[in-house]
């Protein structure tokens, strides 16, 4: 492994989450600007809310694959049977989720990574999977899906150190995996205010124009 693995995973990792598909889906299927309804912002939960469920579906899908299938071939196909091969999936999987949340091509406003994150995990490990009906579990009892979305990205560094425990670059996995931690609570830090004052959205209700959870 060298630095210039670790950079071009990064870039490349960039580069294709700033495809995004909440953006493509509203502009060029529903003729709207995403950004300027419901939450404004650019991911699955507001798509969602303001164009229907199917829309809502193909940003999920979308902004699952953006991540999912470059960590795959990196994992894979480029660093096959290498065994920093899962670091460096995480590492192009990190890149993904700041690619979607900090898009360069829409002035760094994107969406909060969360679908995205979850295609960095289960590239890293199948058995991120389980993780999917847990978050639904916790979304049905909470009514919140930004609860169910931090809850997620707090099991990522703790399952790698379980499941990785052999691997010898187990200590910087673990590390990429608290920046995936990290990053979901920065970008959830206007729902944790909404929450502490009771005033978060719940699953299903159309939410109120606040530009400043756009992040």
């Amino acid at each position: 492994m060298s630095i210039m693995n670790v950079v071009l995973c990064l870039v490349v990792g960039y580069l294709c989450g700033n495809l995004n598909t909440a953006y493509i889906v509203g502009k060029y299927f529903y003729n709207i600007d995403i950004r300027e309804h419901g939450s404004g912002n650019l991911g699955a939960t507001n798509t969602l809310r303001t164009l229907g469920k199917k829309a809502g579906a193909i940003v999920l899908v979308g902004d699952f694959l953006k991540v999912f299938l470059p960590a795959i071939i990196v994992r894979f196909l480029i660093f096959g049977g290498r065994e920093f091969a899962p670091l460096m999936c995480e590492i192009i999987g990190f890149g993904g989720v700041l690619g979607h949340c900090y898009p360069v091509a829409l002035h760094f406003k994107g969406g909060k990574g969360i679908a995205s994150t979850g295609g960095a995990m289960v590239s890293t490990d199948w058995s991120f999977f389980l993780f999917a009906p847990i978050f639904a579990g916790v979304v049905v009892t909470t009514g919140y899906v930004s609860v169910g979305s931090m809850f997620v990205v707090c099991m990522y560094p703790l399952w790698i150190a379980v499941r990785y425990l052999d691997n010898l670059y187990y200590w910087p996995m673990i590390l990429v995996g608290l920046l995936f931690t990290a990053s979901g609570f920065y970008t959830h830090r206007e729902n944790i205010k909404r929450l502490l004052n009771g005033t978060e959205n719940k699953f299903g209700q159309k939410a109120k124009k606040d530009i400043s959870d756009a992040q």
